[in-house]
């Protein structure tokens, strides 16, 4: 007897799987190559020194697309299996990845529920 599995409804809270797009990746690049720039120069760097207090140096390992990472849903867009999601991308570095009106499936900017082991 086999049972079909449905997916569940996106609630606040849930951990998914996020797959990175090629914009994803491209806008994290670039924030982590300001690390670069400030590295190497901390403190005649025109960009950095006229930052406010506050600001971040985004530090990591590069990001691709394609990429599958943990994201934590913030807000949801329904009450269905479908429902599309906002949520905060965990990267691979000190910093996340805000993602909005993301649906459920296969393939880039998307999210997928993680299989129970």
């Amino acid at each position: 007897m086999s049972a079909t599995v449905q997916n569940p409804v996106p609630t606040v809270g849930r951990i998914v799987l996020y797959t990175l797009s090629e914009s994803d990746a491209e806008a994290i690049n670039r924030r982590r190559a300001d690390r670069l720039a400030y590295q190497a120069n901390p403190y005649n760097d025109p960009r950095i020194a006229k930052k406010p207090s506050g600001f971040q140096v985004h530090a990591g390992n590069p990001a691709n697309a394609g990429d599958v990472l943990p994201m934590l849903i913030v807000k949801t867009w329904g009450k269905t299996p479908e429902s599309s999601v906002n949520g905060q991308v965990f990267l691979d570095g000190n910093d996340t990845l805000w993602v909005t009106s993301v649906s459920a499936g296969d393939g880039q900017r998307r999210f997928a529920w993680p299989t129970r082991s």
